[in-house]
Order: C-alpha cells, then structure tokens, then sequence
C-alpha cells in the first residue's frame, strides 16, 4: 500500500467514524409528585431556593460544630478513600479514552543475519540496522471506542457523586454526634444538680429526724433518691467520652476529648425556609446522581457491545530510516516505510458477541431500576424526614409543659413535707417524675435536632463546598 493510498483510507475512517452504535442517553421520565407529603400547602416555585440548597454551616451555626465539620472534610478517612477512587477513575478515563488514537512508538533495530554452508565461508552475511517509529491505530467506525469513553467518563462522574455523598453522611453524622453529646452533657449536668440537691434534702431530713419530726423511712426514702441520681453521673460520663471517641474517629483523630460550644438548648432550630417541590431532588442529592451517571455508562456499553458485531479496521506501520551492509557492500542510508491495514470480521462466536448486547441491554435495564428505586427512596426519605420533625418538634413542646409541671409538683411537695401535711412518699414520687421529666425533655430537644440533620440529609443538603465564614 503506498503512502497516498494510506492517507486516504484514513482520512475515510475520519469521516466513516462519525457513525457510531447504540442508543444515546435520554433522561427516563420519572413520577414525582407535586408536593412531599407532609409539607406545607403551599407549594413553592421551582426555582425558589430550598433548605437543601443551603450550606452545611448555615444550617449548624454552633462555631464549635462548623470547625468539627472543617476537620472531618479533610481529614476523614472515609472520605480520602473516595478520592483515591476518584482519581482511579480520572485514569481509567485518560487509559479509555487513549485507544481512540494512534499509538506511537519509536524503536531502534539492529538485525543481523549470516548464512553458512559447512565448512565453507559464510555465502551471505547482511547487517540491516534502522530507526524510526511505529505506528498502531484502531479506526473507531463503529463508535466502540467512544462508547467505552462515554462510559468511563460517566464512571467518573459517579465516583464524584459518590464523593458528594460521602461528604452529605460524614456532615449529618458529624452534626449527629455533636448534638448526642451536647444531650449527655445536658443529662450529666442535670444529675449532678439533682444530687446536689436531693444530697441537702437528706441532710434536712436527718436533721428532722434527729429533732423526732421525721421518721427513719423518710431518711431511707430520701437516700434512695441521693443513690439514684449518684448512679446517674457515671453513666452519662462513660457514654460521653465514648460519643467523643466516635466523634474523633469521624475526623480522622486519636481517642480523646472535644471542645463544646453553645450549650443543646441554643442550637440552631429549622430556619424558615421552603422544602421544595420534588423534582428539584433529582438535581440535588449525590445518590440520585450517582445512579444516573451508572445508567448513563451501561447505556454506553451497549454501543460499544453492538460495535463487536462489526468489522474492526486496524492500521500499522513504521516510519524511519536505516542502511544495509550485505557481503561487505554498504546500502544506504535509505527510508524505510510500510504500512499494513488489517481488517478483522466476526464470522463463527457462537453466540458470544450477541449474547454481551443482551448483557449491556440488561446491565442497562437494572441501572433504570435502581436509578427509579433511589429516586422512590429519596421521596420516602423526605416525606419520613418531614413527619419526624413535625412530630419531634410536637413532643419537645409537650415535654416543656410536663417538666415545668413536674416541677411546680415538687416544690409543692416539698412544702407540705416541710410543714407536715403528706410523708416524704410524695416528696420522693414528686422527685422521680421531676428528674425523669427533665432527662425526657433532654431527650426531645436532641431527636427534634436528629430529626432536622435527617431531614437536611435526605433533601440533598451538605455537600456543598463552599468556604464558611471564619470562626469569630
């Protein structure tokens, strides 16, 4: 083949290349309700921003929490090990996408040949040495090749996704433990102010006992409020260095303490911010569009699988220059060229490349599933988030009234025990309620903050990478 003719077949390829197999990529209609349920009536504009839209730090205002979240985003390990694997895919792509192009090698070559025959001096003796490059091209006509880049840059774009929704679980998770350990903080602080307290209703009531205005049941019922809130403290204590320990590890640390903001009662409620509409969740939550990039790239592989059907056209060939020495007589120097096209046509493969179609069409198919599955799973999440934090908001308001009520009832009680009108039996019932009553509330003011990290979650919020406001 002479070097026009080579030109030419490739210039055809160029041209022939545009041709390319497969179905290509169309958003699959998905049905999304109009509103979430449990949401406000009003539904708001599409393009009205929503509470998943805004960033982690507008969200958790305590300045301790936002330097925790600093610290995770950078030195989590989870979330090193998803850019590893990113830059994985940022390779697979460049190795992929290569195999659309000519391959150029250079090469150097020194053959030498001698032929003898017995005992007789060599008949022929030839020294051919040569330099240039080799060349190999697979001519994509089919479209197998960018097929293959289209699927691996969807993997790419998944493996960022996936990055995205590490960054939204270690937030929420790192917000979670925060908020559970500001809650034992609170509990700890609560049991050790009732035993101070119940400690000087003992000492009052041996006093009464000593004057003969108590008797010895009064003082054995009080100790056994004294034992009760004593008991307390070690408990919250060892579950609040073993919060610590989780909350280290999130941030890539060694066991050990956590410095604390503002206090639980003063963390950062639900801002008055509309919810959204559910479409605007497709856009939004990594998981979603990690699993649309996945369909992308196996809606990819089908082109590539049909391609094999196809003919493939390869061309190599080599470039240079090189000499000859043949029975002492010198060549050169001369150019050297060639070029070999080769064509290869699937003929006999029973069944083995009809068969991978059908595997690419089916790989795709189980992409759409699960791509419509995360979506209904995503609406579940919000709806489930909405619910939990209305209701969770509910009983914290109800549990302020039972803990304000509970302790009017204690003081009460209290007073008639002082001035002899019930026993000490109803100073201590009065006691039990007031203590379980404020650890409840505790309880209800950390699941509605749970309930609105779940939420913020489950809308898409948190992976947002812009800079928070430096810590005053």
């Amino acid at each position: 083949m002479t070097r026009r003719s080579m030109l030419v077949l490739c210039a055809i390829g160029f041209v022939v290349s545009g041709c390319t197999l497969g179905p290509n990529y169309k958003r699959p209609e998905v049905k999304a309700p109009p509103a979430y349920r449990g949401a406000t009536a009003e539904v708001p504009a599409p393009s009205a921003k929503s509470l998943g839209e805004l960033g982690w730090w507008t969200i958790f205002q305590d300045p301790e929490l936002q330097e925790l979240v600093r610290t995770a985003l950078v030195e989590n390990y989870d979330l090193r090990i998803t850019v590893t694997r990113i830059l994985q895919a940022q390779g697979q792509l460049t190795v992929v996408r290569s195999q659309q192009f000519p391959t150029v090698n250079g090469s150097v070559a020194a053959p030498y040949s001698r032929y003898t025959g017995g005992d007789k001096p060599a008949l022929y003796e030839q020294f051919t040495p040569q330099g240039g490059i080799d060349i190999a091209w697979e001519l994509d006509f089919w479209g197998r090749l960018r097929r293959g880049t289209e699927a691996a840059r969807a993997d790419l774009l998944a493996s960022e996704e996936v990055r995205n929704a590490v960054v939204t679980i270690l937030v929420a998770e790192v917000a979670q433990a925060y908020f559970d350990l500001r809650a034992l903080d609170q509990s700890l602080e609560i049991s050790r102010r009732t035993l101070a307290s119940r400690q000087q209703s003992l000492d009052l009531v041996k006093a009464r006992l000593e004057g003969g205005v108590a008797a010895l049941i009064d003082v054995l019922q009080a100790e056994s409020l004294v034992y009760t809130a004593a008991a307390a403290i070690p408990e919250a204590e060892r579950r609040i260095e073993r919060t610590e320990n989780a909350i280290n590890v999130l941030l890539g640390r060694p066991p050990g303490p956590v410095k604390r903001g503002r206090p639980l009662t003063q963390q950062a409620m639900l801002p008055e911010v509309p919810i959204g509409v559910p479409s605007q969740i497709l856009e939004r939550r990594p998981d979603i569009r990690q699993a649309e990039q996945q369909l992308i790239a196996a809606n990819a592989q089908i082109g590539a699988a049909m391609a094999q059907l196809y003919p493939q056209v390869f061309i190599t060939g080599f470039a240079g220059v090189g000499g000859a020495v043949i029975n002492g007589s010198s060549f050169g120097p001369m150019g050297v060229f060639n070029a070999l096209p080769s064509i290869t046509l699937p003929i006999f493969n029973m069944g083995r490349l009809q068969a991978q179609v059908e595997q690419a069409e089916a790989r795709t198919q189980e992409a759409l599933e699960r791509y419509r599955q995360t979506i209904q799973q995503a609406f579940r999440e919000v709806a489930d988030g909405l619910v939990e934090q209305r209701k969770r908001r509910e009983t914290r308001i109800q549990q302020e009234g039972l803990t304000r009520t509970s302790l009017d009832m204690s003081e009460v009680a209290k007073l008639r025990y002082e001035g002899g009108v019930s026993s000490y039996l109803e100073v201590q019932d009065a006691e039990r309620q007031l203590f379980s009553a404020e650890l409840d509330l505790t309880q209800a003011q950390r699941d509605e903050l749970a309930a609105i990290v779940s939420l913020y979650k489950a809308l898409g919020g948190g992976w947002q990478t812009e800079e928070a406001p430096a810590k005053q």
